[in-house]
Parts: structure tokens; C-alpha cells; sequence
């Protein structure tokens, strides 16, 4: 399956963006997604998940705020992390990844083995 990521952009603090997750070469409701995040100088850190079958998980720095969900559609094969009250912490490239049919340690990015290109989210204070 092949990722694209978008939606990024620059936004002030206490402002909202959308980033979208779309799919093509595969049936991307069997697919687990996650949203990863790398600011400059820091580690990739895991931001939300959406297992192929279970409940969303969220990193503690984003709960309350950030939510993800697929398309009601299943044929627009997209996966959505909609970010409200951002921060200028929370200024990142965003990546989605995708893993067929593992429900699991969906906060480790090891655990898949596809992952879009990444898109610019910056917040400004």
C-alpha cells in the first residue's frame, strides 16, 4: 500500500488543521494507521493510532485535543487526524504509517511497514 500524507501548513496557537492519510494499492479498512511526528533535533514520536478493528489510542500530549478516525466512506480510503488547540510544541513533520491486520503495540513505529512522506505543521505562538 502506498501513503500520502497532507493538510499540513503553518497556523497560529489555538488554531486547527486536518491532515489526511490516503491510501491507494490496498484495502485500507484491514490496515492499522498511525500519526508519528518528528520535530527538528528530536526523536519520531508517536502522536494517534487507529487499529484495523479495536479502539484509537492517543499520546498523553494529545488527548483531549487531537482526534483521528477514517473516512466514513471506505472506498476514499483515507485515515484523518484532525488537531485542534495546537501548540507551537506541537510544530512537527507528521507522518502516517499503516500495518495490515496487527492490532497491537500500535505506538511503536517498528511495528510498520509503511509509511507516507510526511507533511509541515508548524504553529506559531
Amino acid at each position: 500500500v502506498q501513503l500520502q500524507a497532507s493538510g499540513g501548513g503553518l497556523v497560529q496557537a489555538g488554531g486547527s488543521l486536518r491532515l489526511s492519510c490516503a491510501a491507494s494499492g490496498g484495502t485500507f479498512t484491514l490496515y492499522s494507521v498511525g500519526w508519528f511526528r518528528q520535530a527538528p533535533g528530536k526523536e519520531r514520536e508517536f502522536v494517534a493510532a487507529v487499529p484495523w478493528r479495536g479502539n484509537a489510542d492517543y499520546a498523553d500530549s494529545v488527548k483531549g485535543r487531537f482526534t483521528i478516525s477514517r473516512s466514513r466512506d471506505n472506498a476514499e480510503n483515507t485515515v484523518y487526524l484532525q488537531m485542534n488547540s495546537l501548540k507551537p510544541e506541537d510544530t512537527a513533520v507528521y507522518y502516517c504509517a499503516a500495518d495490515p491486520l496487527n492490532p497491537v503495540r500500535l505506538t511503536s513505529a517498528d511495528v510498520y511497514d509503511y509509511w507516507g512522506q510526511g507533511t509541515q505543521v508548524t504553529v506559531s505562538s
